[in-house]
């Protein structure tokens, strides 16, 4: 397909596709998957290689937010059968922490539910990041604890947070479908707040809530530039108890178009498979590795993920390898200074 050839072109000099040909991604056919599977495939591994870094999340705050989200399980309102519980201790959150390092993973994802921290809650957060580095030397801390204010993200920086997240979810224009009580810019703010203080941004999306692929391809764009470290892509777990419980609109195929087409705009970022890949890939996990470098280890917020040593087989079955402690994720031209999401005019 010359589509794929252009676009194979374009990662590999991290030029940015036009919206048509990231729209045809989305458009190609069953018979074609392979094939984008293939090119996407390519550009993955010029960046990547062969390596999966593992990331492990740990909910120190579940339930009970006062945001009216949709898709989640914890949002005003949502009659979802989950656990909900106030903070952990910082012993309590190390130790589950602990967890996913025995496992392999890199990354500690440390959650909160809730619109975003007060300052008190920072210094929990605090804590428990000086705690988990006390314990674990080297392993990266990732806080994705909601809106920030006003020099929150300065805080957490220098409590040794590496990383912040904040997903944008869906595009400017869908985003008000999904959520009321706070609007796409918000997120954006929040995100650049964690650049500005130094953090490394993670942002990602959301497919499967019912909107077009003018929208799944407008989040993707908007993403590239916001220029993030890491995109998660998260699948839509539709609970029971929620807005969105009768929104099951994936196949296993159309994720894997999905994952190809964050792969082909953001060529040299760390596109980390996310929550919902069990539900909605299940089989075709393994071919998803082709185009994604980074996958959570065990289970998500408040819904189970597969077995970590189901994963590590997957990865190993699949021809691929774990990324270890002393290797670094990202490309080194995007460790340098000033450097970008893969260059938005172009050029290598």
């Amino acid at each position: 397909m010359e589509l794929l050839t252009t676009l194979v072109d374009k990662g590999l000099r991290r030029e940015l596709p036009t919206r048509d040909e990231a729209l045809a991604v989305l458009a190609t056919s069953d018979d074609e998957l392979l094939d984008v599977v293939a090119a996407a495939g390519r550009v993955r591994r010029q960046w990547f290689g062969r390596r999966v870094k593992l990331n492990y999340l740990v909910n120190l705050k579940s339930g009970l937010c006062p945001e009216d989200c949709s898709y989640c399980s914890q949002r005003l309102g949502s009659r979802a059968e989950i656990l909900k519980y106030t903070w952990l201790k910082p012993e309590e959150a190390a130790a589950a922490a602990g967890a996913g390092v025995a496992g392999g993973a890199k990354r500690v994802c440390l959650v909160a539910s809730g619109r975003g921290p007060t300052e008190r809650d920072v210094d929990r957060v605090s804590e428990t990041i000086a705690t988990i580095k006390e314990q674990h030397e080297g392993v990266e801390v990732c806080a994705c604890l909601g809106l920030l204010s006003d020099g929150q993200a300065q805080r957490l920086r220098t409590a040794g947070a590496d990383a912040y997240n904040h997903n944008l979810n869906t595009s400017e224009a869908a985003y008000g479908d999904i959520c009321t009580t706070h609007d796409f810019s918000d997120r954006v703010s929040t995100v650049r707040q964690a650049q500005t203080a130094g953090l490394s941004a993670c942002s990602g999306l959301i497919a499967g809530m019912g909107e077009s692929d003018a929208d799944l391809v407008d989040v993707v764009f908007a993403l590239r530039e916001l220029d993030p470290d890491s995109v998660p892509v998260n699948f839509l777990i539709p609970f029971e108890g929620t807005p969105l419980a009768d929104e099951w609109n994936l196949t296993p195929q159309r994720a894997l178009r999905i994952l190809a087409m964050v792969r082909f705009v953001c060529p040299d970022v760390e596109v980390r498979l996310a929550g919902g890949r069990e539900v909605h890939l299940r089989s075709l996990q393994p071919l998803a590795l082709h185009l994604v470098n980074s996958i959570f280890l065990g289970d998500y917020l408040t819904s189970e993920g597969q077995a970590g040593q189901a994963d590590l087989d997957m990865i190993a079955d699949a021809g691929f390898e774990v990324e270890g402690a002393g290797t670094t994720t990202l490309p080194g031209h995007r460790r340098a200074p000033a450097a970008g999401c893969g260059s938005h005019e172009g050029g290598g």
